[in-house]
């Protein structure tokens, strides 16, 4: 079964092709970072127009380094929410026109579903069962995840993700979006200890987080500097930062596996590609003899391959019937607010949060 994947929920355009058999046969991803920096961060408009402009130009490279025609496609699986709602509507227009046009089914795939499945490309694949860590800018959750389409929801932040207190930290230290990435590499120059801040919730009895405390932090410390400009204060202040965001989420991952037995964990989203958290959690593994799974790197961030991988296996669950009702829904929809829950149960998705076309 060759299922080509499309994602296009925010601000990278992605397109994969897999193969049942043989795996990731292809993928490309087109990053619209160097457009939003300028404003700061993502702009609907803007990414919505630019989708439109790589999608089909994404597909047909896929399909070329592939070696496959496109009349070879059995499916095809597209972000159908959460996400920007005209973003959505550019990968699940261009989805739903190329089922319509093989006569092939095509199949909505929740984006957070696409990240906690983003290991099983990965080599080793994971096992069921295992602790998920999606951790980006917009979720830091703990998932148990039993099963395809078995996901549990064992904490999350209570208000920042981590990833957008990156971003908010990134600003402060006078650093270009997307924070992630800057103040990271920022932090590999400071000094460990220099700066101490705090680990919100860090000793709670839940898997729940805290973030938003740790960015006024960063704040306040900007404000008291004698010089915020200053190269050695501002690595320093980034390296606190960092230490405190791995030390609440490495915390909170030996109390998932504590609390659930379960001794595989996977790390998905954005933020999974931090060089320090990687580290931190292998090394955290180790010490119990668990197992620390990753996407690949280039995988981390959001992408066409975790949208097929996650449409292959829901089809390889659809009978007979069902892929030929998928092949001839000739309406569609998206679904810019779309809890998990409701993705892994279809009859609990409310219609009134579905923006339809027809």
């Amino acid at each position: 079964m060759k299922v080509l994947g499309i994602e296009s929920s925010c601000d990278e355009t992605g397109v994969a092709l897999i193969d049942s058999d043989k795996g990731l046969l292809a993928h490309a991803i087109h990053t619209q970072i160097d457009m939003h920096r300028a404003y700061g961060g993502v702009v609907p408009e803007l990414a919505s127009r630019d989708h439109i402009r790589r999608v089909l130009v994404l597909a047909d490279q896929v399909l070329e380094q592939a070696k496959t025609d496109k009349k070879q496609l059995d499916a095809v699986a597209v972000t159908e929410g959460p996400g920007l709602a005209g973003a959505l509507l550019v990968g699940a227009s261009v989805a739903h026109a190329v089922g319509y046009a093989l006569n092939i089914p095509v199949v909505g795939v929740h984006h957070l579903e696409g990240h906690l499945l983003s290991a099983r490309l990965a080599d080793p694949a994971p096992d069921f069962p295992f602790i998920a860590l999606l951790v980006s800018g917009g979720h830091t959750q703990f998932m148990r995840v039993g099963a395809f389409g078995s996901y549990e929801l064992l904490g999350e932040t209570l208000d920042d993700a981590a990833g957008e207190a990156f971003d908010k930290t990134a600003q402060l230290l006078g650093e270009c979006y997307p924070g992630g990435p800057a103040v990271s590499r920022l932090a590999e120059a400071g000094t460990p200890g220099a700066v101490v801040l705090p680990r919100p919730m860090l000793h709670a009895p839940t898997l729940d987080m805290s973030f938003s405390g740790l960015k006024t932090a960063v704040l306040t410390a900007v404000r008291n500097a004698a010089d915020p400009t200053d190269e050695k204060f501002r690595a320093d202040l980034a390296r606190g930062f960092v230490d405190a965001v791995v030390d609440v989420l490495v915390a909170k991952t030996v109390k998932a596996m504590k609390m659930t037995g379960i001794s595989r964990v996977v790390v998905a989203g954005g933020v999974s590609a931090n060089r320090q958290l990687r580290a931190a959690l292998i090394e955290a593994c180790r010490r119990r003899r668990a197992r620390v799974y990753f996407p690949p790197m280039a995988l981390c961030t959001d992408n066409g391959a975790m949208i097929a991988m996650a449409g292959m296996m829901r089809l390889m669950k659809m009978n007979e019937a069902e892929r030929l009702a998928a092949a001839r829904r000739w309406s569609f929809s998206v679904k810019p607010r779309w809890t998990l829950s409701q993705a892994a149960r279809p009859d609990a998705v409310d219609p009134r949060q579905a923006h339809r076309n027809h």
